[in-house]
Formats: structure tokens, sequence, C-alpha cells
């Protein structure tokens, strides 16, 4: 029996794994959903002052609270940010950590640096328009979905607090590296905004050198979200990795 941890991308929460938390129960391992402060069901709690560092306190505690000592740590999107974050911190606690379509930051970046200029004032103005500072979610088309998903995921989405993403991230990629990775590139369609990401996961310089040992890398053809879009390849690229190490 493996432990999981899932952490949800911007504009989500736990409601996105509702089907991978599914098939990792039914091959009989143990899994958990974080929803970080101000998103999904924990919507009601946006306010002005969550930082990255809110969240990255979220999986910190899921970790302990959920008593995951060896644990497969599978981070979307934004959340390559906390998940480099808590391999930095707590390496011991991991036993593989999983990038699906995530960002990858160099130390100092945030996750707003490899975003393209107009992007970042998209979003700097939408949080500044807002009471709580949070800037609203795309239209899922962007994302690949169509139909039944996409609608779902329209419905569920909700505004991401503003003050993640402009704040630098410091970590030793050495600690980091040290934890076995696996990076899902997820290429039809493509988002832009992890294309910064897809090309440091194949630069052997990357993080020093320290980013190409230990670490796989896989492709899914599909869009950014492939728990939807495609969940019987994805849940047999996490289930394969109970069976390692």
């Amino acid at each position: 029996m493996a432990d999981y941890l899932l952490v949800h991308g911007a504009w989500g929460g736990a409601w996105y794994w509702r089907d991978t938390l599914a098939a990792l129960t039914r091959a009989g391992h143990r899994a958990h959903a974080v929803t970080l402060t101000g998103c999904g069901e924990r919507g009601h709690l946006r306010h002005p002052g969550i930082t990255l560092d809110t969240h990255i306190t979220d999986v910190l505690a899921a970790l302990e609270t959920e008593e995951m000592a060896r644990c497969i740590l599978v981070v979307h999107s934004y959340a390559g940010m906390l998940g480099t974050a808590v391999a930095d911190r707590q390496p011991e606690r991991l036993r593989h950590l999983v990038y699906v379509d995530a960002v990858l930051p160099k130390p100092g970046e945030s996750w707003s640096s490899t975003h393209a200029s107009a992007t970042r004032r998209q979003r700097l103005a939408g949080a500044a328009a807002s009471p709580d500072f949070s800037f609203p979610p795309p239209d899922p088309s962007v994302f690949g979905l169509r139909t039944e998903a996409y609608d779902w995921v329209r419905r569920r989405q909700t505004p991401h607090p503003g003050h993640t993403y402009e704040t630098p991230l410091a970590f030793d990629p050495a600690r980091v590296a040290s934890v076995p990775r696996t990076f899902i590139d997820c290429t039809a369609p493509k988002l832009a905004t992890i294309d910064v990401s897809r090309q440091r996961v194949r630069d052997p310089g990357f993080w020093g050198g320290a980013w190409q040992a230990g670490t796989q890398l896989v492709e899914l053809a599909t869009g950014h979200h492939p728990m939807i879009s495609e969940p019987a390849a994805f849940h047999r690229l996490l289930l394969a990795l109970a069976d390692t190490q």
C-alpha cells in the first residue's frame, strides 16, 4: 500500500481529484486530496492575506495530519511551486514527487516569473479589482475540455488568491532533487503558461544539472487536466509509482 497526497492547481480544489481518489482507493492505496485555503469548498475563507506560504503550510499540514511518512506527492499546475517547497523543507517525508503539467521554478522565482507580461498584467489587474485580491478563472476550453467535463469544471472553478502569484520561492535544488521525480507533460493541447517548464525538464543543465538525475518524463496526449480528460492513462501512471522504490 502507498500513500498519495494530491494537490490541485489554481482555480481548483480537491473536487477535481474525485476519480483519481476512487481509482487509487480501489487499488488498495491510501489517498487524500488537499483543498488549499481560499479555493474550492474553502472559497469562503478567501481573503487578501493568503500567500504562497499559506498554501505551502496547507500541504505540510496535510502530510502531518494524514500521518504520511513516505508519500507520493502529486502536484498539478500552480502547485508545482508547493511541491518544490515541500521537497525542499521535508524531503524525508516524500517517496516520489509528481509534477502534473506543473510550474517548475528556479530558486528565487515566483509562479509569475515565467509567464508572458500580458498574462501577468491581466491577472494582477483582476486581483486588484476584486475585494479579496483574487483573480478569476479562465474559460475551461483553454484546458482542452469540452461538453460535460467543460461544464463541470466551469461550474466549480473559483477565483485564486492573488498574493500567491508574485512571491519568490527560495529552495535548494539539490535537496529537492534528492526526491525521485516524474514530470507529466500534457501535450494536446499544450497550455502556454507551462511552456517554460516543458523546456526545463528537457534541459540537462536545469538546476545546475541536478534535475536530470532521478527524473522521468512522461508525455500524455491530452490537455492540462489529465485527471479529468484522460483519467485511465493518468491513473495508470500514478499506480505504477507504487511499485517502484
